[in-house]
């Protein structure tokens, strides 16, 4: 998958790439190194695994 996170703000989920519209989407520093990571309603509710494009750190 093509990754769709510009430098500066995150649009898409981290997880699965789609885009950042819906209520319930959260966006959060990275716990490792502060970099900005998106995650959808959907990937949230079932815990799928996003990685960091900055550093590589996984989390649920």
């Amino acid at each position: 998958m093509e990754n769709k996170m510009s430098p500066n703000k995150v649009e898409y989920c981290t997880s699965c790439g789609i885009r950042l519209e819906e209520k319930g989407n959260v966006k959060f520093p990275c716990p490792k190194c502060g970099a900005e990571v998106g995650r959808c309603v959907s990937c949230r509710q079932q815990g799928n695994v996003y990685t960091c494009p900055k550093c590589g750190f996984q989390g649920p």
